[in-house]
Order: structure tokens, then sequence, then C-alpha cells
């Protein structure tokens, strides 16, 4: 996820410049944990399935221990209205983000704040990209707040992308613990052989994926069979294609899986083609 353009904070009911200090050395949320976030994308004035996003974002923090004060539709808005800072051909992903100031261990949850961070963050490139299998594992709900888009999770993510570069791939495919696949790295994993489309069935050790349940209604509306069943490793080298599916890069090719090349296959085009159309659908003017 690369950047660096510009970018604006909606912090204490106030849109700052995106590089404001809004924490200290000892704000729970930085030192201890207790921060969860979400990603939404607004682009060429679109905001496909912004809403949800946003109220995945107060879930996640209900879900480990805070009391978030701004409801779904509420972020929602300010969402929009911050994406009036920017070009209406602007490419902005949007993070939502709730932490706990004080502790002392657990989050005090009255010590609740929020953030609502939004950058220029240009889609990545139609070039596809490589991946291998990682040896880290998904975790389970029983160890982990899995069920929540929590920060602490993507320690894991950052050890597995050291790991695929390491070996020269882009991406890590993890496993669950049962050693079946569970996703990719940070993005949601589709595979289609014989023009059908398999993706892991959601068993809870990995998110649920807004963009990965509305591709396969997208796919499933337009007479596509998908099965969200058990994927091992084997039926990815049998795959005549692989795609992801996540908020930051939407729906984005494999070209590679380990030592087998793959194409830019005609399921993951129509599913792309799907959801622009659908974001098209999402389209809101300025100020509107």
């Amino acid at each position: 996820m690369q950047s660096g353009g510009k970018s604006v904070v909606h912090f204490g009911g106030t849109w700052m410049d995106g590089k404001t200090p809004i924490m200290t050395a000892n704000t729970h949320g930085a030192w201890l944990g207790s921060m969860v976030f979400d990603g939404g994308r607004i682009y060429g004035r679109m905001g496909p399935d912004l809403d949800l996003h946003c109220a995945r974002a107060v879930v996640s923090a209900r879900r480990i221990g805070l009391a978030p004060q701004l409801d779904g539709p509420t972020i929602e808005r300010l969402a929009w209205q911050g994406a009036d800072h920017f070009d209406d051909d602007a490419e902005l992903y949007v993070r939502p983000m709730f932490w706990a100031e004080d502790g002392p261990l657990a989050p005090a949850p009255e010590t609740t704040r929020f953030a609502l961070y939004i950058e220029e963050a240009k889609l990545p490139a139609a070039t596809g990209f490589t991946a291998c299998v990682a040896q880290r594992r998904r975790p389970t709900p029983e160890t982990m707040p899995t069920e929540a888009k929590a920060s602490g999770l993507y320690a894991q993510v950052g050890l597995i992308h050291l790991e695929a570069r390491a070996r020269g791939f882009d991406a890590g495919v993890v496993l669950d613990m049962n050693g079946n696949v569970a996703e990719f790295m940070a993005a949601n994993l589709f595979m289609a052989r014989d023009g059908i489309v398999s993706t892991p069935v959601a068993n809870r050790c990995f998110l649920n994926g807004i963009t990965r349940q509305r591709t396969i209604a997208l796919l499933r509306a337009a007479g596509r069979e998908v099965q969200e069943r058990t994927i091992t490793v084997d039926d990815l080298h049998a795959a005549d294609e692989i795609f992801s599916t996540g908020n930051y890069a939407k729906i984005r090719f494999c070209r590679k899986f380990e030592d087998r090349d793959l194409p830019a296959g005609p399921v993951g085009a129509q599913a792309w083609s799907l959801y622009q159309d659908y974001a098209a659908a999402n389209r809101r003017p300025r100020g509107g």
C-alpha cells in the first residue's frame, strides 16, 4: 500500500492536515494495541460499499471492548465531507479508526477515541501480482480477535509480506490452522477452474470481506457458479486463474502462483467489470 499524496484527518470534531499528530507515546491504542480500523474507497466520486466499511469499523471497536460514540452512517457522512477536500477524480483511501486512550491492560472503553483519515492512494495498476504459500498461519478466533479488523493482527501480515518478498514474490497465500487455504495476506482469495469460481468458506479465521461478499453476489447474479468451500494448496496449483478481492485494490489477478504463471482470465475480468458497474451506481456529486 503506497500513498504519499495529500491527506486530511478528522479528529476532535475538526478537519486537519493528515500529518497532524493525534496520539502520544502513552496512548493505549499505540502502546497496548487497542486499535481497530477499516478501509473504504472513494474514486471518481464513487464509494462502493462505503457504508458497510464504516459500519464494520464500529462493530470491530465493540468486539475488542471499545465504546464507539459514532455510528456507521455518521462516519460515512464524514467520509463524503472529507472527500470534498480533494479533486473529483481523486482516488482516495478512507480509514476510520477507533482506539482507547487509557487502560490499564484492557482498554478503558470510556476513553475511546475516533479519527477518520483520508489520503490520496491510487488503485494498483492492472499488472497483477505474484504469490507464494506462507509459513505462518491464520490464528483461530479462540486465540485472537479474528472477527475484528484489529491493527494488532497486521503484525502477522507484515511478517508474511517480508517472507514473500524475501522469496521474490509480492504476496503470501495464508493457510488456516488446519492447513487449508484461508486468504492472501491482506485480501480474500478466489480461484476459477473450468468456469466455476471457488473461494474459501468463511470459517472465522479470516474476515469475510465486504468486497468478497459483493463479488460473490455480483457473479452469482450474472449466472456464474460460485462455491464457498474448503480449498487446498493443490487446488490452487490446478486453478485456471486466481484473483484477490479487497478494499484497497478491489479485484486483482494473480499472474504467478509459486512456480506457475497464470493468465488474467475471463472470470476475474468479469468480476472486475461487474464491480465497476456496481461502483458507478454509487457515484455521488460534490456536496451530495
